[in-house]
Order: structure tokens, then C-alpha cells, then sequence
């Protein structure tokens, strides 16, 4: 009999310690549990150093979300480890990372949102913790046969948010389309981090040429500041500029305007 190895990680440890439980009771389940994304991913790493690599990971989607009330609130017990990665963080980077495993997403409600982001982000299922044994084995099975879970009740919002996101995408394209071949290379080294200074290094430019074409960048992409000009070009798949050697210091943005 084939067995399914399976990375439950969740920061709640009653819960993590129940699931692992009942899920290796199962004939064909071996389980291990991770109290938050660095623990995983050390386990991650031990495992295929042992040639004994995970299948599945059940993944809490709240991973790493601190508890209402911010740093007042009690802390949720732990299994081990600590950190501030977030289970979607660790879906995306498990799924670029080893490809070979499949993650779903446990959720103790129903949120299209952040069920769009998991898919995106590569998880193969989303379940809610309520959720019968015997259904969350079908979905740990069905994953690894490459199918796609997903409860009937979420499909429509998720769709509608992959929709939007389609649709925004669309539009910052547009914008960074109307831009000029100079003024996407500036668009480019602004996504890498690079202020005014860096950039009239790297493009052979004087300062007040590159301010020029960063306020244009700005007009163009009818945003107001370089960080949401960042984001609005990550969203259209602008990549950063390539490596460029260590300038030091060179401050970006203040207060959302551009650096003096």
C-alpha cells in the first residue's frame, strides 16, 4: 500500500495535535505536525535530506496572523519554532520550491479572498477545519491525483476574485504600456529598490533627468508615490532592474514622495 506523507502546520497546538491524531490512525498516512512556517520548512528540508519527502501539506490559513488585539492579545500555544511567516507565504514558497507537493488550505471559515490568493499562490485544496475525516482524506487523495478542491459555496466568489484580479492586472498593463521605453527602464529600477541617485548611476543619467522621468513614470501610472507605482508594476508583471553593485544609502521615498 502506497503511503501519503502528510505536514500538518498549524499554530494552534491542540488542534494541529488532534488532526495529526486522527489522520494517523488512517493505514495509509504517515503524519508529522509543524507549529509555524519556519518549523515546516525545517521539517521540509530534514525530510528530503532523509529521502522521505512530504506529499501533502495541510496548511492553516491564518497561519501567523496575530490574534485579535494585536500585541495585547494571548498568543495561541505552539508546537515549535517561531516566525512570521503566513500560510500563503509558505504555499507559495513550498509550491515554487518542491513542486511536488501539494498543499491545501484549512480554514476555519470560508473566505474567497483568501482562498483566491492560496490558488494563486499554487494550493491544490481548501477545506474547513469542521470538515469530516473522511472528507479531508478524499481531498488529501483527490490532490495528489492533480485535482483541484474546492467547496461548491466558495466557487463563485473565488471566481469573481480571480476575475478582478484578471482585470486589474489588465490595467496597470495598459498604464505601464503607455510609458516610454525610458520610462519603463526607470519603472524597472524602481521595483528593484533603486532611488533617484542609483538610477542616474545606473542609466548614465544626471539626477534631475531621472526626477524628470520618475514624476512622468508617476503622471502616467496615475498613482501618487514610487511604492504604489512598485506595486501597480508588480501587478502588471514588471520585473526588477537586473543586479547592480551596492550604492549605499540611497533613500527612495519619504513620506510618499519621491527623495530629495
Amino acid at each position: 500500500m502506497a503511503r501519503i506523507r502528510v505536514l500538518v502546520v498549524d499554530d494552534h497546538r491542540i488542534f494541529a495535535e488532534s488532526l495529526a491524531a486522527a489522520l494517523a490512525a488512517e493505514p495509509d498516512v504517515d503524519v508529522s505536525a509543524a507549529g509555524s512556517g519556519p518549523a515546516a520548512l525545517r521539517a521540509l528540508e530534514r525530510a528530503d535530506a532523509e529521502g522521505r519527502g512530504y506529499d501533502v501539506l495541510l496548511v492553516d490559513a491564518e497561519l501567523g496572523v496575530p490574534a485579535p488585539g494585536g500585541a495585547q492579545a494571548v498568543p495561541a500555544p505552539r508546537l515549535e519554532g517561531a516566525g512570521a511567516v503566513d500560510g500563503i507565504s509558505l504555499v507559495a514558497g513550498v509550491s515554487s520550491g518542491r513542486p511536488a507537493v501539494r498543499s491545501v488550505v484549512l480554514a476555519e471559515k470560508d473566505d474567497p479572498r483568501t482562498a483566491a490568493r492560496a490558488l494563486q499562490a499554487g494550493a491544490s485544496g481548501w477545506v474547513a477545519k469542521d470538515c469530516s475525516l473522511q472528507r479531508l482524506l478524499a481531498v488529501l487523495r483527490g490532490v495528489l491525483r492533480d485535482e483541484t478542491h474546492l467547496p461548491p459555496a466558495l466557487l463563485t466568489g473565488v471566481l469573481r476574485e480571480l476575475t478582478a484580479t484578471r482585470r486589474h492586472r489588465s490595467e496597470s498593463e495598459r498604464l505601464v504600456e503607455s510609458l516610454t521605453p525610458r520610462e519603463r527602464e526607470v519603472l524597472r529600477c524602481m521595483v528593484a529598490g533603486l532611488g533617484r541617485k542609483a538610477v542616474a548611476e545606473r542609466l548614465f543619467l544626471s539626477p534631475h533627468t531621472v526626477r524628470t522621468h520618475m514624476q512622468n513614470v508617476l503622471g502616467k501610472l496615475g498613482v501618487h508615490s514610487t511604492l504604489a507605482a512598485v506595486a501597480l508594476a508588480r501587478r502588471a508583471g514588471v520585473g526588477p532592474a537586473g543586479p547592480v553593485p551596492a550604492l549605499g544609502g540611497d533613500v527612495v521615498e519619504r513620506g510618499g514622495q519621491l527623495a530629495q
